[in-house]
């Protein structure tokens, strides 16, 4: 069993006190990130519940963008390429990771499905690349996948009290996008306000969206978060390049 999360990740190796249980992981985020760099790729891992939405924001994602950016796309899961299928019947080259017992994908997962596929080409000449996580509110929290942004999907459905009770997800999150809104007049025991709240309390620099995917609404604000994102990557890629010039 994975001694850092309990997933049953059997990659383990022996390592001193002092060295973190995730330092080769980071060094494979590191290199995942300047690709990514290198390209000019704003990659966003997108993580939440099982069930919270996460493959139904992406495939609006694409509907709303309407060919106007690039996106590219792995999706894990335990079993089944269910998720990868349905992001490329709405035009994202995708890849399913497969798990098995893991539950969370890590960067050398991430590296191993763009080496030499036809997704990993997709990659290299996006603009937008989505890792959706598997579906869980523990383990993906702590894994650095090389990206540029944490997203996370939360349902209203969920209930309100779902960043007390998981709170370093949410805490490492850039931006919260809470789906399935259109369900909120059904739900009487839900409100917008209190997961607000809730929210506040657990994540440094709050910052909700609320979509619901499947009747289109919210998605111009996620849009403009993401196009945001991005030019925050392309800054930095152009001051990156002019240090180095002038090194």
């Amino acid at each position: 069993m994975c001694d850092v999360c309990g997933c049953g990740d059997t990659n383990l190796v022996s390592v001193d006190v002092h060295t973190s249980l995730l330092s080769q992981n980071d060094l494979d985020a590191a290199n995942l990130r300047a690709h990514f760099f290198e390209d000019g790729v704003t990659a966003i891992n997108l993580m939440g519940s099982p069930g919270s939405g996460k493959t139904a924001l992406l495939e609006a994602t694409a509907r709303a963008f309407g060919g106007r950016r690039r996106l590219a796309a792995v999706s894990g899961d335990l079993a089944t390429s269910n998720d990868a299928d349905r992001l490329g019947r709405v035009g994202i080259p995708s890849a399913a990771i497969t798990t098995g017992t893991a539950c969370h994908l890590d960067a050398k997962m991430v590296d191993e499905s763009l080496h030499g596929t036809p997704v990993g080409a997709a990659v290299h000449a996006c603009e937008f690349f989505f890792i959706e996580n598997v579906g869980n509110l523990v383990c993906p929290a702590i894994y650095d996948l090389g990206q540029a942004a944490n997203v996370v999907a939360l349902a209203v459905t969920e209930g309100v009290d779902k960043p007390l009770k998981y709170p370093v997800m949410f805490k490492n999150a850039d931006l919260v996008v809470l789906t399935k809104t259109d369900l909120l007049p059904y739900l009487d025991d839900v409100s917008v306000d209190a997961i607000r709240d809730a929210l506040a309390r657990v994540m440094p620099e709050p910052r909700l969206i609320e979509v619901a995917a499947t009747k289109g609404k919210g998605l111009d604000q996620w849009l403009a978060w993401l196009e945001e994102r991005r030019a925050r990557v392309l800054a930095s890629r152009c001051d990156g390049f002019a240090v180095s010039a002038g090194g």
